[in-house]
This record gives structure tokens, C-alpha cells and sequence, in this order.
């Protein structure tokens, strides 16, 4: 993998309470065309998720969300999560993801904090929250006077907007969750994520 925003265009953002959910809700993802997928550290069930998928989903590109702590990098890393994904950085915690030998992307939502991670040498990141950030003209805005920085919007992105992130030159991926409805994964609907996802997977525009 040279990088997450060129896996698939669009990363499932999956929050599991039972992580007998993970497998079979991986594996509908990647038969529909999207094997990466970050499951959020927000439930008990996620670290055992991730190890899970990482073990029994062999087409699936696993990743850890909402990784805000130090200990949180180094126990996604150890069960398998093959990329990192954290809502908004600090100095420390970007030195944890970046000692972790995983790839990663740290979440910015203004312009300084874009150009602070440049200095870094990280040039891939998270636009959170996309929506409430400004959306696709932020991200517009700022493609101008920061060519070298990639994004991943996530935070508010359906399908019906998906497309439009996905036009901008400085956008290689979104993550959203409208091909996991909670009825379909409580149902245990997996055919329904499935279907969802292959609709998910055939977004990418041609980029001008």
C-alpha cells in the first residue's frame, strides 16, 4: 500500500460494539470494493475488531480511527490496524504515529494546522470535520496556496455529496459511514452493506 487515499475512494468509517460483527461485515465491504476500512477505537469491541479483520479478511486494508492517545497508536498497531486515523494532532501524538512505522493521517480543519504538518513532512491528512469545515470550498481554497497537501474528508459526507470531494484535485479519498446503516448492521444485513458498498466503490470521477 504507497497510500490510503488511493486504496478505494471512499474508506468506511465503522463503529462495532460486538466484534463478532467484524468479519463478515469486512468481508461484504471488500466484495463490494472497499477493503479499507477504519474501525473507530470508540467501543470496547474495536481493538479485538481490528485483530479480527487483520487475521481473517485477507483482501481487507484495516485501520484504526479516532486515535488520539499514545497508547492508543501503539495497541492499534500491535493488533494489526495497517493504517492510522486521528480526528485533530498534536506534537506528541503526531511522534507516536510517526514512530509507529504505520501510515497515518492526522486531522486538520484550518489552514495553520495544514501548514504545520507540511513542516512535519506529512503531506496526507483527514479534513475533519468536512462538513462543518467549510466542505468542498474550503477544501478549494486551499489547493491554491497548498498544492502538496492531500486530503481525507470525513464528518458529514453522504453519497449524494460524495461525488463532489471526489472531483477536487487535492482529494484522493472521503470516509463516510452511509454504507453501513445501523437497521442493515444490527440486522446483521450483510448483503444490504454489500450492495451499499459497490455503489460506494464506483464514485471516483475522472479528476480534471
Amino acid at each position: 500500500m504507497t497510500s490510503v487515499l488511493d486504496v478505494a475512494p471512499v474508506v468506511p468509517v465503522v463503529v462495532l460494539d460486538d466484534a463478532a460483527d467484524a468479519v463478515p461485515l469486512a468481508r461484504a465491504l471488500v466484495a463490494g470494493g472497499l477493503p479499507a476500512i477504519e474501525v473507530t477505537l470508540r467501543t470496547p469491541a474495536a481493538l479485538d475488531a481490528i485483530r479480527a479483520i487483520a487475521e481473517e479478511v485477507p483482501g481487507a486494508v484495516v485501520g484504526a480511527g479516532t486515535v488520539i492517545t499514545s497508547r492508543a497508536v501503539a495497541d492499534a498497531a500491535a493488533a494489526g490496524a495497517r493504517f492510522l486515523v486521528s480526528p485533530g494532532w498534536t506534537d506528541a501524538l503526531l511522534d507516536a504515529m510517526a514512530s509507529s512505522g504505520v501510515p497515518f493521517l492526522p486531522g486538520v480543519s484550518t489552514a495553520s494546522e495544514v501548514v504545520g504538518l507540511l513542516e512535519r513532512g506529512v503531506h496526507e491528512m483527514k479534513f475533519f470535520p468536512a462538513e462543518a469545515s467549510g466542505g468542498t470550498p474550503y477544501l478549494t481554497s486551499l489547493a491554491g496556496p497548498l498544492p502538496q497537501a492531500r486530503f481525507c474528508p470525513t464528518g458529514g459526507i453522504t453519497r449524494a455529496s460524495a461525488g463532489s470531494y471526489l472531483k477536487l484535485p487535492n482529494v484522493g479519498c472521503v470516509g463516510g459511514t452511509w454504507m453501513l446503516p445501523p437497521d442493515a448492521v444490527a440486522t446483521r444485513d450483510w448483503h444490504r452493506v454489500e450492495t451499499l458498498a459497490r455503489e460506494a466503490s464506483a464514485l471516483r470521477p475522472r479528476k480534471a
